[in-house]
């Protein structure tokens, strides 16, 4: 009898597990498709050996952020030849890894409100759904059909992966919308940091503005606007380990790379009930690290450290 429950339990484990996983060329709509469009090419496989003939200047990046196979289609208007729709669908093994490729290509904030997170402009979209990658690119201008297009590819994934929790770790405040980033090796260029997200943040700067005193109400409102201006970029990072303790070698790792390359602080730097790791990185600025259990998370490149040092004592709140 607890054998028979052991084999029960590990069947309904697995279904569990891949109830959700479907052969990937099916993800191609072939029916319902919008009425001035048509399948024309595909759907084409490839795997990690054919990837190159397919993207040959870009399978690399994809095989480093675990690619397992893509699935390839062309549409094509009706009326209009020359207006094509392609499609690629990437299985990238888990919403890691599928968020890290979507977050390398997405160079700004524009979401299109479909899978997890998106960017739309017109000729491209892009989108992440559990483990999968989708990217379309329109021959000509067409964000309705692009975004029509990728609702329909969104609804047959039934991968329920929710967004890597790390995103959620990061401040909101002075995050720049977007610019969360996920690298599964050599964070901030560093191969001892191994995999991790970063994020980017900004500092605003003041600058005084005189103004007149006889002067509309609106006048006033557009130049104390004006008064605020967008101030230096720096990072906030989180970076990976499998445990405490690999983590902690690594910050030992980070203490001696700066002692060689830039500076390290003598003063003691106690934050957050942990000691931290602070210094100067000759291409890379002020530098802040602390451990969490099996996580490093700091700020680099910044010019004020009050500002950092808040924000870290939230980010570190966050993670659980």
């Amino acid at each position: 009898m607890v054998m028979i429950l052991f084999i029960l339990m590990g069947v309904l484990g697995w279904f569990k597990t891949f109830s959700w996983a479907v052969p990937l060329e099916s993800l191609i709509p072939k029916k319902d498709l919008p009425k001035e469009w048509t399948l024309i090419h595909g759907p084409q496989i490839y795997n990690k050996k054919s990837l190159f003939e397919h993207i040959n200047g870009q399978a690399e990046l994809y095989l480093k952020y675990g690619f397992r196979q893509s699935v390839f289609a062309i549409y094509q208007d009706k009326k209009k030849a020359e207006n094509q729709i392609e499609v690629d669908i990437y299985d990238m093994g888990n919403v890691v890894q599928a968020f890290g490729v979507f977050s390398r290509f997405r160079n700004e904030d524009r979401p299109g409100g479909f899978g997890l997170d998106s960017f739309l402009d017109d000729h491209t979209a892009l989108f992440y759904k559990g483990k999968y990658y989708v990217m379309f690119y329109a021959t000509e201008s067409n964000p309705d059909s692009l975004r029509q297009f990728s609702k329909l590819v969104s609804s047959k994934i039934s991968d329920p992966s929710s967004p890597p929790k790390e995103i959620s770790f990061f401040p909101k405040s002075g995050l720049k919308p977007g610019s969360v980033q996920y690298f599964p090796e050599g964070l901030l260029g560093h191969q001892f940091l191994k995999r991790g997200f970063q994020g980017i943040y900004i500092e605003e700067a003041e600058v005084k503005v005189q103004v007149k005193e006889k002067v509309e109400v609106k006048d006033k409102v557009e130049a104390k606007d004006k008064g605020k201006i967008e101030g230096k970029e720096f990072h906030l990072f989180l970076a990976i380990f499998k445990e405490s303790q690999e983590a902690m070698n690594a910050l030992k790792i980070y203490q001696d790379d700066l002692s060689k390359k830039g500076k390290v602080s003598s003063e003691s730097f106690i934050q957050f009930g942990t000691k931290a790791l602070k210094g100067e990185d000759p291409y890379q600025g002020k530098v802040i690290v602390l451990q969490k259990g099996f996580y490093l998370l700091g700020g680099v490149g910044f010019e004020k450290e009050e500002d950092v040092v808040n924000r870290l004592a939230e980010f570190i709140k966050n993670i659980k």
